[in-house]
């Protein structure tokens, strides 16, 4: 089968590798699309920094060239002799996160924290390949939701929205502030919008602001512009209760702590670099809680992703409007995403078509 394979830095080929090895409690899947993200980009353009290309995963056991591709959707052509459910043709979600079920933090419904956690893409082969080999305990089936393969792609990052999302434990009545509309943003700004009445998101591009307030932003602030968010939350008199720092940048997370008025809860979804200077006297007189996000409860966050995916009338070709082939990855793919210059909120891949494809809902 053909897969695209990272080797080193700079360096993904497509190439025929061998078919897909598949375990008793696996799922074979036909890859039908595949989703890349910033992540996918900086191993590639810096990398090897996650990737197991020169030391051996302590849980996965991979070492060596890998497949990478953690955001997918496909069909089920077979499955290991432990699989229930799942017949074969069903349209299949994997959150790609692998956890062991049995450690502290996995009997506690936090498997996003598992001792042995792995990743399918990140750790292991992953899915930009024509097949892969998911557990099935990753996976929901999408069959019943009416919705396409590109759509359905979109789930693990919908995912990881939902549970960045209800770390902030925001409720119907409260006001949030979402600080970046990129990527995860966009996601977190619709499921925002659709579990409270006011949602404010800010970023440097308006394209993304215009996307913002079409998946349900009652108020939205162009970093730089005339209005800044302080401005737009006084003029209104509004007062946060939750505030996601998403963009990952220290300049965001500055404004995050800025921003937050007393009681109100900080959620770090963008990863920071290096550390941060806070005035942890001032949060905690002011009984600021700042809390962290990690990945996605594929159990309980996964569903609710696919349910808000299926909800929103017109679907979400404005998110991700192309498919592009394997062999089109590199250059039309990963470099624009390492170099901040792709045009799209979400890259997807199809590992069967010849050329770039419209994607549909």
């Amino acid at each position: 089968m053909r897969a695209a394979v990272f080797h080193g830095r700079g360096d993904v080929r497509v190439e025929e590798v061998p078919e897909v090895k598949l375990a008793a409690d696996e799922l074979l899947l036909k890859v039908a699309v595949v989703g890349i993200c910033g992540t996918d980009a900086h191993e590639y353009a810096s990398g090897p920094h996650m990737f197991p290309i020169n030391e051996p995963h302590p849980v996965s056991g991979h070492v060596g060239p890998m497949i990478p591709g953690h955001e997918l959707a496909g069909v089920v052509v077979d499955k290991g002799e432990a699989v229930q459910g799942f017949p074969e043709g069903s349209l299949v979600v994997s959150g790609a996160g692998i956890s062991c079920g049995e450690c502290h933090w996995c009997k506690r419904s936090m498997t996003n924290l598992c001792a042995q956690y792995s990743t399918l893409g990140l750790h292991q082969n992953g899915a930009l390949a024509q097949y892969v080999a998911v557990p099935a305990s990753t996976c929901v089936d999408a069959t019943s939701l009416g919705i396409s393969a590109d759509t359905a792609a979109l789930g693990q990052p919908m995912s990881i929205a939902v549970h960045a999302m209800r770390r902030g434990r925001l409720a119907e009545d409260e006001v949030a502030v979402i600080l970046g509309a990129g990527g995860i943003g966009a996601f977190l700004t619709y499921a925002a919008a659709q579990h409270c009445k006011t949602v404010v998101v800010s970023d440097l591009d308006e394209e993304r602001l215009d996307i913002a307030s079409k998946l349900g932003a009652t108020h939205v602030v162009k970093v730089g512009g005339d209005r800044s968010v302080a401005d737009v939350l006084d003029e209104h008199g509004l007062i946060p209760s939750v505030i996601y720092e998403v963009s990952g940048s220290a300049p965001g997370f500055a404004e995050a702590l800025s921003l937050a008025p007393r009681g109100t809860r900080v959620v770090m979804v963008g990863l920071q670099n290096g550390d941060a200077q806070i005035d942890a006297r001032g949060l905690s007189l002011r009984e600021v809680e700042l809390i962290g996000t990690n990945a996605h409860v594929a159990s309980k966050d996964l569903p609710e992703a696919l349910r808000l995916l299926a909800s929103r009338p017109g679907g979400w070709t404005d998110i991700a409007p192309l498919a592009l082939s394997l062999d089109d990855l590199v250059e039309e793919g990963l470099r624009p995403l390492a170099e901040r210059r792709s045009t799209r909120i979400k890259t997807l891949i199809d590992p069967w078509t010849t050329a770039t494809r419209k994607t549909t809902n």
